[in-house]
């Protein structure tokens, strides 16, 4: 029989980290392993359900004030989410994520920290799962531990609703406010994903498993209330890209207890156009960014907890000297999750 017990979901990040990213994926207390950033392809059970809770802290690289005035110093990019499994094939994921931004701006020849928080934009995913057995089938109600041991896949895609605030602006040294979107919490316009994964537990060493997914995410050009020579700013932060592969590795287990600890090895590989202002490409943003992250999970039951640090192995970024503050310069990310399914 098929023991689904958790599900590993959500991630965070973009050109200028402003806003998170949902990654998706069910996995059993004796079957593949779960990543922490990367999607899996495992689908929950039907008639179950998921809770989910993830804390991506990011801290930013600081340099000399004399070459920028105003850094961004630390982001909280909390996701709430909830999925049911509507088939054995299909699972439907409604994710509320919770963002607080804080940078610090150089004022009368000194500094004061600036802070937006807020609900941001809700997202609604769904998932569509499918394997290869001696041709390619859809993922049935009960797998055996063999069974699990295929390889088994997911088409996803999503869209986000415009329901965080973009048009919030710090007003300490202009009344009339600062234009900045990337410390703004909502988009103003929906963002569209689509993704694929591919996960294989290895037969001959089944303590490991491996997993791929990769995605793409569609921003729009919005209009924002903040004007400029009497006409109202345009802003459309960059498509993106990614492309993930993680090694799970079952560390220690013990069936009677109910308990299971996996060590995690990830690579994300991200690409982020560049945003456009009033039709514009925009300098100081977008490149290529590859991250490593370790962390380890651990299963109890129907409970799952994850921890890891993500940190920016490799860039490119298009004007790297000018990008404080944009994903890649990363001091390093905590990455902390909780799941359970009911």
């Amino acid at each position: 029989m098929k023991k689904v017990l958790v599900v590993s979901t959500l991630a965070v990040g973009l050109s200028f980290a402003h806003h998170g990213v949902a990654s998706l994926g069910s996995v059993g207390l004796e079957g593949p392993g779960a990543p922490l950033e990367t999607s899996s392809s495992a689908t929950i059970p039907e008639g179950k359900w998921l809770l989910y809770l993830k804390l991506d802290h990011v801290k930013w690289k600081r340099y000399s004030f004399s070459e920028f005035p105003d850094q961004k110093d630390s982001y909280h990019f909390w996701t709430y989410g909830i999925g049911y499994g509507l088939r054995p094939w299909l699972s439907l994921y409604l994710f509320i994520p919770y963002y607080t931004k804080k940078e610090i701006k150089s004022k009368d020849g000194g500094f004061y920290s600036y802070t937006n928080s807020g609900f941001a934009d809700l997202s609604l995913m769904a998932v569509f799962g499918f394997k290869y057995d001696k041709g390619f089938k859809l993922v049935p109600r009960q797998e055996s531990l063999d069974d699990l041991m295929d390889w088994h896949f997911t088409l996803y895609g999503g869209i986000s609703l415009p329901t965080g605030n973009p048009n919030k602006y710090d007003r300490s040294r202009d009344p009339k406010g600062e234009f900045e979107p990337d410390m703004s919490t909502g988009f103003g316009k929906p963002s569209i994903t689509l993704g694929f994964t591919a996960t294989k537990q290895l037969v001959r060493f089944p303590r490991l498993t491996f997993v791929f997914d990769t995605n793409y995410i569609k921003f729009f050009e919005h209009t924002y209330n903040y004007t400029e020579d009497g006409r109202r700013k345009k802003y459309k932060f960059g498509d993106e890209f990614r492309l993930n592969t993680t090694l799970a590795y079952r560390f220690y287990e013990d069936m009677d207890r109910k308990l299971r600890l996996d060590a995690l090895l990830e690579a994300n590989f991200q690409h982020n156009q560049r945003d456009k202002e009033d039709g514009v490409k925009q300098s100081a943003s977008g490149g290529s960014i590859l991250y490593g992250v370790g962390g380890i999970r651990l299963y109890y039951k129907s409970m799952s907890l994850g921890a890891g640090i993500k940190v920016p192995l490799w860039k490119r970024l298009n004007e790297e000297g000018q990008q404080q503050g944009s994903e890649g310069k990363e001091s390093y990310r905590f990455i902390l999750t909780l799941s359970t399914l009911f």
